[in-house]
């Protein structure tokens, strides 16, 4: 098949490779400020992917390949939009959005944001515990891509499953994308526990009740809650949570050690998806009269200049309840 990939960041790059791998002729569009020429010549990004060559089958362009029979957006979800409006994305082309996170003036999913700037297309969304990092290097992973159409999910399926990586299908694009989404949030929580020194009780009660307020809201939007205990839900909030390869728990660790929001995003060329999706999450919980007190308190450290112990201390003190509360 051929397939053209967006975005040559750490996914993209991971992606291209195990695509290629995978026998299919891949197509990599690279930004002008990732240095197109240099990545053609040397078959590497030490910003993203150090010391992983990109196979020689996948050609590197400034260009979008129209011929594609399948488009795979691995762009941060802030730049969904743009990206979809200014390049000749094949309409006939099965969409396949790797993105995890949720526009934040208008509050809609990747899905959404495809389905509106190409009306028509066959979209699915990938989602699941798979740093790039370790896919790149043939390490063990399972993901679940979600569809409104099974023919089309069984198509992304065909596509990427192979020896190391294992690909799941489901029919809950909102449950599937809302995990994606939330846990960079719930994961940046954990990222401050680090930070702070406040142990394992502590990260596993809090990566726990994440999972619970990750679920009311997703159930809210219209998911199943069954989709937030497979790979979208706490499969991807484990590793996002626990890993030292997740930006976002890079995050608020460096924030709970004293360090500026700012600082910390300008120290890397890689998107921590939470810092926005945060905003985001809060908003559509506010839409939807949904109580999520984590991602509250994430909010209120990051753009409100919250003390990060304080923000746990208020998390602690909240009115008793039952635990399914």
């Amino acid at each position: 098949m051929k397939i053209q990939v967006i975005g040559a960041g750490g996914w993209g790059l991971a992606l291209s490779r195990l695509l290629a791998i995978r026998g299919h002729a891949v197509h990599l569009w690279c930004r002008e400020e990732d240095d197109p020429d240099h990545l053609r010549e040397t078959r590497r990004s030490d910003a993203y992917l150090p010391g992983v060559d990109l196979p020689d089958k996948v050609a590197v362009a400034r260009e979008v390949e129209e011929t594609a029979a399948m488009v795979v957006l691995a762009v941060p979800s802030h730049a969904m939009r743009s990206v979809l409006r200014s390049l000749p994305i094949p309409r006939e082309a099965l969409l396949v959005s790797v993105a995890k996170g949720i526009e934040n003036d208008t509050l809609m999913r990747m899905s959404e944001v495809i389905a509106e700037c190409i009306p028509g297309s066959q979209i699915a969304v990938l989602s699941g515990p798979s740093h790039a990092e370790e896919v790149a290097r043939d390490l063990p992973a399972s993901v679940v891509v979600a569809s409104a159409a099974s023919s089309v999910s069984d198509s992304v399926q065909e596509a990427f499953f192979g020896p190391t990586f294992r690909v799941y299908t489901s029919d809950d694009v909102v449950g599937v994308e809302l995990g994606g989404a939330l846990k960079n949030v719930i994961a940046i929580a954990a990222g401050a526990c680090d930070g702070l020194g406040l142990g394992d009780n502590a990260k596993a009660a809090l990566i726990t009740r994440g999972l619970a307020e990750i679920a009311r809201l997703g159930v809210a939007c219209g998911a199943s809650p069954l989709t937030f205990a497979g790979l979208s839900g706490m499969g991807d909030l484990i590793v996002t949570c626990a890993s030292r390869l997740s930006r976002n728990r890079r995050v608020g660790e460096a924030i709970a050690r004293g360090e500026t929001l700012d600082a910390v995003l300008a120290a890397s060329p890689m998107v921590a998806e939470g810092v926005r999706t945060a905003r985001a999450a809060q908003g559509l919980a506010l839409r939807h009269n949904v109580d999520m007190p984590i991602t509250h308190a994430v909010c209120e450290v990051l753009y409100e200049g919250a003390s990060p112990r304080a923000a746990v201390a208020a998390l602690m003190q909240r009115d008793a309840r039952p635990e399914r509360g």
